[in-house]
Parts: C-alpha cells; structure tokens; sequence
C-alpha cells in the first residue's frame, strides 16, 4: 500500500492544482529562496512601516466609536470642494 501526500477526495479540478502547486514546490531550489525573500519583504512591508508610517488617525482624535463614526460619515457624505 502506497502513501500518498495528495487529497484523495473532492473535485479533480482541485485535486489536480493541489498536485500541480505541491510538486512544483518541492521540486524549487532557487524558487525556496525567493519565496523567502518575498514574504520578509511582505512583513516589513505590512508589519512593521504600518506601525512607523500609518498611525491610526481615528484612535488618537477620536475617544469613543460613536465619534469616529460620525467623522467617517461626515467626511464620506460631503461634497468635493475641488472645481471641474
């Protein structure tokens, strides 16, 4: 009886890009390394500029939610002032 890392149940559709993805995966060397490279580029990105860069403007203007509420709804419902 042979083991197999494949779902072996569901659509074929799926079963079938399960095996496409994982045997590609498997198989990458250099791909490893990239991917690596990628999702620490997406954590500094995400994690820690978002902390520096993006402060949350409504938690510090703002003291209850009822208030921040109203100033999101003020600011979606005004008109532009900008001339066309």
């Amino acid at each position: 009886m042979q083991i197999s890392a494949y779902p072996s149940h569901g659509d074929p559709m799926f079963k079938n890009a399960f095996c496409l993805y994982y045997d590609g995966f498997r198989s990458m060397v250099l791909g490893r390394t990239l991917w690596k490279i990628i999702l620490i580029k997406l954590f500094i990105m995400f994690a820690i500029l978002k902390v520096f860069f993006f402060p949350n403007f409504l938690e510090t203007h703002f003291d209850t939610d009822a208030e921040r509420a109203d100033h999101v709804l003020q600011n979606l419902t005004q008109p532009s002032s900008v001339n066309h």
